[in-house]
């Protein structure tokens, strides 16, 4: 049985984690951002000073056995903004509940993972409430994750004031791994918060498993503007270090210019491949799809990559 881990946060990782479910032979662990201090999440940890759940929520949902009906509840937004329940999440106020109730965290996500018949881990990256910065090439800072986009510069490196220590959890599956999976998602708001935490960093370069990235189709406006594949990559050797990447998973796909135009729109580019040689091994393969003309990738595409990169001998 391989020990597979997936690293990362937002809807990116919930794609990754609802085809690797599928696979039998398998002990699937997620290791989720929890530097996340916007909408619902925010103002819960604002509020009861606990991290951030937001994407927890999301991997747990991808991760139940079955999508039900409850699964599809604990997404549902109560109507409103700001006001008593007003704009939050069914699922971040159990979590929250669940986390007052048991005490901790990290019990919490186990109790409610029972509830739900997760089929693998879920683990936040640390168990503090821990807030993101970023430096812009210009040297300007920026506090919060939930700001880091929105301004019109590019991103040198983001950091944490202080020294946030990893969950126990998370040092545990990383050490056990023999895969290690980065993405599918923001680069720098949530892949690398996990990344850069105390210990998972120096875990991942002791680390003898594969890892492997699925690199972004498009780039993100805020964040990634105009980047390449290659940029991608160094942003996270940059972060972490040379042995951050073994593979880099890149979609083979045609993508229709009217498509294409109605992203230019929105200030996204397509990721390109801009070197012939490369000091990791790069797989192209058919993983997107396209729903009312937006681009993303396919949880079952992604199960048949990862099942071939999973059992290869390279």
């Amino acid at each position: 049985m391989k020990n597979i881990v997936v690293i990362g946060g937002g809807h990116g990782l919930s794609v990754i984690v609802r085809g690797l479910k599928q696979l039998g032979n398998i002990k699937l662990s997620a290791i989720v951002t929890v530097a996340d201090d916007g909408g619902s999440t925010g103002r819960l940890r604002a509020q009861y000073h606990i991290p951030a759940m937001g994407d927890i929520r999301n991997v747990m949902c991808a991760m139940a056995e079955s999508e039900s009906l409850f699964s599809t509840l604990m997404n549902y937004r109560f109507k409103g903004e700001g006001n008593d329940i007003g704009g939050h999440n069914l699922g971040n106020l159990l979590l929250t509940a669940l986390t007052q109730n048991c005490g901790s965290f990290i019990e919490a996500i186990q109790a409610f993972s029972k509830v739900m018949n997760v089929k693998g881990d879920i683990i936040p990256s640390s168990t503090e409430v821990i807030t993101l910065f970023a430096v812009m090439e210009d040297g300007t800072i920026v506090r919060g994750e939930s700001n880091i986009p929105n301004f019109n510069n590019r991103i040198s490196r983001v950091f944490y004031q202080s020294d946030v220590q990893a969950s126990a959890q998370a040092l545990k599956a990383i050490h056990e791994a023999d895969v290690i999976i980065y993405g599918i998602g923001s680069l720098y708001t949530s892949i690398m918060p996990n990344l850069i935490i105390t210990g998972i960093r120096e875990e991942l370069a002791r680390s003898s498993a594969k890892k492997i990235y699925f690199c972004n189709a498009m780039s993100q406006p805020g964040e990634t503007d105009h980047y390449s594949l290659e940029d991608h990559v160094q942003a996270i050797i940059d972060h972490t270090g040379p042995y951050a990447v073994d593979t880099v998973v890149f979609h083979d796909n045609p993508i229709a210019p009217g498509v294409m135009e109605k992203y230019h729109d929105m200030g996204a580019w397509e990721v390109f491949i801009n070197e012939q040689e490369h000091p990791y091994r790069i797989v192209k393969r058919d993983i997107l799809k396209f729903e009312n003309d937006l681009i993303r990738h396919d949880a079952n595409k992604v199960r048949d990559v990862m099942e071939e990169l999973i059992n290869s001998k390279d």
